[in-house]
């Protein structure tokens, strides 16, 4: 159009109804964008007007500039008699062209939009600033997919707003605040941004999102060293500036009366205040103390997914040259350890192999244990669009979740039984011959015995397994196959589970009978559930891996280290995070040491959990709040905030990007890096570097898929590992002509039934997840006010007929125990559990999840059996609900 074309060659035409950041078609609805074209017989609209050969336009002249003038006028005629002065100086696209134009707002006096303002806990609109350019409710409708807000009444009482009638909480607004970010005057606006300050009273700084590991860019807007709003960088980052709820609101706890702000040491049974120099000579004469006592092993470390990679590398490095010792792991044990080990089994790399862009070219999108929407909000909302617009898409989940909604099947299995369902998936394709034979042929190995194993698992027998109607099954396996390119997407849905490395598997089996791999709109996507859970793995905080997937058991990866760090290394690998609880219990780890991991909410098992810290000789917890595990530690160190550092963060389709400094830590609270390196030196090891960077640029000159990497190369939108060298431009997809191991590997793989049935005793099915409003074990996301509003009591998901027989009514209380534990907590009475299961997002500190959950492992990745275990559910005071034969819960 006129418009693209002008803003490339950096004309900027003055507009109020287009959007040029949204990728939108243009309504063309306010007219203030017209140029003369020569030739035509009026003004046109440049946003919607296509450019052609020898075209001559002008967009400045008399007769446009008097057109603009009176569109501005009309506008105005309307508005308060503040307009121009208003707080919303310097951002007002209204104002802006007003004072450009010269326009007064005098020229025509009419009736006055009144309307009280409506205020809602994430924006406030107010009717007598609206334009009703319509941009809200495009990037409603269009970006967002949720179509909550739309023009309501006619003629002059024309406003914006939810349904007639609807209550907020039960319409499909998803509270992302986009609205906001896209109006172009005051009409949308945070609530208490009045007082704020004005535009050029804030600082700005560009930095990533702390919460889910899509990575989006966002601008964090400061005054006296406080996050005053969070808005999305325009057409920037994977998020092109759009955020989720929390991104946009879930910030105020950088700011919280609850952070630490000094160190605390135990004392006589109380965490008492102490100076850095206590605490970290306490923390260093204990250290090495156990550490001579009984040996390297008998100390662990946990690694943190909220904290920048170089912080992280220095948390493995600190126990591997400083302590001696592979001991040490983070929260990715939870959440994908089984997507490591299953991606790096199949194609010699655990990471996604696509980028978050790839879905625009997507023929079908299958996902499959991930609720996209609720925890990956940007993702899904992309999904949401391609299902839109006619991309077949397949959802499998055991819960009705929004995705089935614009699902073209929605496979509903039974809880652990993804692997007999993705076997027939499989055996549907070969036995109509939709496989891709040349692919198979020239890029995998391991082929007929795939094939043999998947013989049995016709749709039929999968039906019985699974509960999965055959005819279905067919249909989602040539909707898949049928594509010219299909997309996977998974995350803790398939990875949470005793099978989940055989989950993991069969995926790649899937991509690679199909030949879905190594090209746009296609492959295995795992989505990360935090912010930097794939840089932490990267930079070697796994038990089993140096920085850069190199084993620690392989003596010429380990000499390269040992050369850089000056030190022996161990050859062993270490203990995982599950297999230190065990050796806290049993007496042989005597240490610990926790960056910003939370294990008193996040590990299963909480009894389990709590009786092994109260076990070990000296817990030390370094976080920004006095957490459920921090309460129980020997010392607690206060650590920086995401927005009070400098590093990077890599997101979930491994692009590496930076995270700036806008604030200053509170009291006396320090980087995480620098605690490390303090306490390092204090154990008699120099750990020093200038800063951030030369951090990164140690951990790339050791790490050759990370060696073209730097900070400086960073500063535009980061980059995609591999990256080899400086000239090299990152890797947007992987596995193009040939796979890290060689050739892609099949892998036989057999249903096996989870580890804890329903029985008479605990006839439900639990599973476990995340929900939009909050975050992981609450620490950040509870402590934030708008969050907390939306949504401040916890719930479990139960079926109606199970609450009808019950006696249980929407809203009741209800004891829910399995054999390790109980809770009580609200019931959410929903069919979006099926019967005979519920479902308890794991954020409630008040009813944790992990009282109930079991600590069973994957053989392999050593990851938890999260997404199921039988439980009991009985209205609080009242009777237990016990199986029937031939009920709900029948296996």
């Amino acid at each position: 159009t006129i418009f693209q074309a002008a803003r490339q060659a950096g004309i900027e035409i003055p507009h109020l109804c287009y959007d040029p950041d949204l990728g939108l078609e243009p309504t063309s609805s306010c007219r203030l964008c017209v140029v003369e074209v020569e030739g035509a017989k009026t003004l046109v609209a440049s946003c919607s007007h296509p450019v052609a050969p020898g075209m001559v336009v002008r967009t400045d002249t008399s007769e446009v500039r008097e057109s603009r003038r009176l569109v501005l006028e009309l506008l105005l005629s309307d508005h308060p008699d503040d307009c121009l002065t208003c707080e919303k100086c310097g951002e007002c696209a209204l104002q802006k062209y007003a004072y450009e134009l010269g326009v007064k707002g005098e020229a025509y006096t009419g009736e006055r939009a009144q309307a009280p303002s409506e205020e809602a806990p994430t924006v406030v609109y107010d009717r007598s600033k609206c334009i009703l350019c319509g941009r809200c409710v495009q990037v409603c409708h269009e970006v967002q997919v949720a179509g909550a807000v739309d023009f309501l009444g006619r003629g002059f009482q024309t406003r914006v707003g939810l349904p007639p009638g609807l209550p907020r909480q039960d319409s499909d607004c998803e509270e992302c605040g986009n609205c906001i970010d896209v109006c172009p005057t005051g009409a949308l606006s945070f609530p208490g941004a009045q007082g704020a300050g004005r535009v050029w009273e804030l600082q700005r700084t560009v930095t990533i999102c702390p919460y889910c590991g899509v990575g989006c860019t966002l601008v964090l807007h400061t005054r006296g060293n406080r996050v005053v709003k969070v808005t999305g960088a325009p057409g920037l980052g994977v998020n092109r500036g759009r955020l989720c709820v929390k991104g946009r609101f879930g910030f105020d706890f950088l700011g919280h009366e609850e952070r630490l702000t000094q160190p605390l040491l135990r004392r006589q049974g109380r965490l008492t205040p102490v100076s850095w120099e206590e605490a970290l000579d306490y923390c260093a004469t204990h250290l090495a103390r156990i550490k001579e006592k009984f040996g390297p092993d008998a100390v662990a470390g946990l690694a943190s997914a909220k904290c920048p990679n170089e912080e992280n590398y220095l948390m493995q490095k600190f126990m591997r040259a400083v302590i001696g010792t592979n001991n040490v792991d983070h929260c990715a044990r939870l959440c994908h350890a089984s997507t490591v080990a299953g991606l790096a089994q199949a194609f010699g790399s655990g990471a996604m192999t696509n980028s978050i862009d790839d879905l625009d070219q997507a023929g079908a999108i299958f996902v499959i244990g991930s609720n996209t929407t609720e925890c990956h909000p940007i993702i899904g909302a992309a999904i949401k669009r391609a299902a839109v617009r006619g991309v077949p898409l397949i959802v499998a989940d055991p819960r009705s979740i929004e995705l089935t909604e614009y699902a073209t099947v929605h496979l509903r299995q039974k809880h652990g039984t993804d692997v007999a369902l993705i076997n027939a998936l499989a055996r549907v394709i070969l036995e109509e011959g939709l496989e891709d034979k040349d692919f198979i042929a020239q890029r995998t190995e391991g082929f007929e015995a795939f094939r043999a194993a998947i013989e049995p698992y016709t749709p039929q027998l999968a039906a019985r397994l699974t509960g999965v109607p055959a005819e279905d099954i067919v249909h989602a396996a040539r909707l898949y196959a049928g594509a010219p390119a299909a997309a996977i997407f998974y995350s803790m849905g398939i990875t949470q589970h005793t099978t989940g490395t055989d989950n993991v598997l069969a995926l790649a089996n899937l991509a690679l009978l199909t030949g879905n791999l190594g090209k746009p709109g296609a492959g295995v996507n795992p989505l990360r559930g935090q912010n930097n859970v794939q840089g932490a793995c990267d930079v070697g905080a796994l038990p089993n891996f140096l920085p850069g997937y190199q084993k620690v058991d392989d003596p010429v990866a380990r000499a390269k280290f040992e050369a850089a760090w000056g030190t022996a290394l161990p050859a062993q690998p270490g203990l995982t995070m599950i297999e230190m609880t065990n050796a806290a219990v049993q007496g042989s780890l005597k240490a610990l040491y926790i960056m910003g991991e939370n294990p008193m909410m996040s590990d299963p098992d909480r009894g389990h959990v709590e009786q092994a810290l109260s076990r070990l000789d000296l817990l030390i917890v370094q976080d920004i709040f006095l957490t459920e595990t921090a309460q129980l530690a020997d010392v607690v160190l206060p650590a920086a905030g995401f927005a009070e550092k400098n590093g990077t963060f890599t997101n979930t389709e491994r692009r590496v990007q930076l995270v700036r400094k806008a604030l200053e830590p509170p009291g006396s609270a320090r980087q995480d890096g620098e605690i490390l390196c303090d306490l390092a030196r204090r154990l008699g090891y120099d750990m020093s570097y200038p800063g951030t960077a030369a951090i990164f640029d140690e951990f790339a000159a050791l790490a050759p898929a990370f060696a073209g990497i730097s900070h400086d190369r960073l500063e535009n939108g980061g980059l995609q590992w591999p990256c080899p060298d400086r000239g090299h431009p990152g890797t947007p997809i992987l596995h193009v002509e040939k796979f890290p191991r060689g050739l892609g590997k099949f892998h036989p793989v057999e249903f096996v039934p989870a580890c804890e049935l329903p029985d008479a005793d605990y006839p439900f099915v639990l599973s476990t997840g995340r929900i939009l409003q909050h975050f992981h074990t609450g620490s950040m996301s509870r402590r934030s006010k708008v969050l907390d509003t939306l949504v401040p009591v916890g719930a479990i998901e139960m079926h109606p007929d199970d609450a009808e027989r019950l006696g249980v009514q929407d809203g009741d209380r209800v004891r829910v125990s399995s054999r390790r534990g109980q809770i009580e907590i609200q019931a959410d009475v929903t069919d979006r559990v099926s019967p005979g299961t519920v479902f308890l997002a794991f954020h409630y500190r008040e009813a944790p999840a992990n009282a109930l959950t079991i600590a069973a492992l994957d053989p392999v990745a050593k990851i938890p059996e999260f997404k199921v275990c039988a439980v009991q559910v009985q209205k609080a005071g009242g009777q237990t609900l016990k199986r029937t034969e031939g009920g709900p819960c029948e296996q």
